[in-house]
């Protein structure tokens, strides 16, 4: 009896795994031809991609912190709130972070001819398991490195929220004013009451963001935004 072999096919674009070691070109080549992967980040050229998210560990937290930014953004024009997009850092970086603010005006990024962020958002945000995670360790110094003005990493296991700005080149946490409120320098009203999103009070968290938006920095922060985009 004779076999017939069957050649095995040979892959275009070779899968997206693990550890793999890629340029960005390489990286978004393999990613774009996976669509069933939803996370992938390049890291110092190294890839990682994401593990299914628990609904109370990460969803809940994702959401409570978009709806914040959402909210911030609602009422200040030419500013923009992304939810898990690619970020085009440098050659061999390219995050895709939970969550970022940028300026649409005057700001460190733009967005690309096909739909990417290219350059440093202002401010990015990452919901991590424990300060063991890479978003405190690699991912942090990429950030700091792009310059990216404000760092926000909530650590669900150790109840802890980390505020990091950029400061001569160094990331610091951003210290909370004599009422215990977080208050962004890169956008102005941004407020934050870290003990009550914890806390899960979401009613209070909004609430303290109304005052920052009732402030006259943030007022002037709209009208300088308005001016450059005229």
């Amino acid at each position: 009896m004779t076999v017939t072999r069957v050649p095995n096919p040979v892959l275009s674009t070779p899968p997206l795994e693990n550890g793999d070691k890629l340029t960005r070109v390489e990286f978004e080549q393999r990613y774009e031809a996976l669509p069933q992967v939803k996370k992938a980040e390049l890291i110092e050229g190294t890839v990682y991609i994401a593990s299914p998210l628990h609904a109370k560990a990460h969803g809940k937290p994702h959401a409570r912190m978009m709806g914040w930014l959402i909210a911030y953004e609602a009422a200040t024009p030419h500013v923009e709130t992304l939810d898990n997009p690619t970020v085009r850092l440098d050659s061999d970086n390219e995050p895709q972070p939970d969550a970022l603010l940028r300026l649409e005006v005057g700001g460190n990024s733009t967005i690309s001819d096909n739909d990417y962020v290219e350059g440093a958002p202002e401010l990015i945000v990452e919901i991590a398991a424990s300060s063991a995670s890479f978003d405190l360790h690699e991912k942090l110094n990429v950030y700091r490195r792009n310059q990216v003005q404000e760092y926000l990493v909530w650590r669900v296991y150790d109840g802890e929220f980390d505020w990091f700005r950029l400061q001569a080149g160094k990331y610091v946490q951003l210290a909370a004013n004599e009422a215990s409120i977080l208050c962004s320098i890169a956008f102005p009203g941004l407020w934050l009451d870290r003990s009550a999103l914890l806390a899960g009070d979401l009613k209070t968290v909004l609430n303290v963001l109304q005052q920052g938006l009732a402030t006259p920095a943030h007022q002037t922060f709209v009208e300088r935004l308005s001016t450059a985009s005229a």
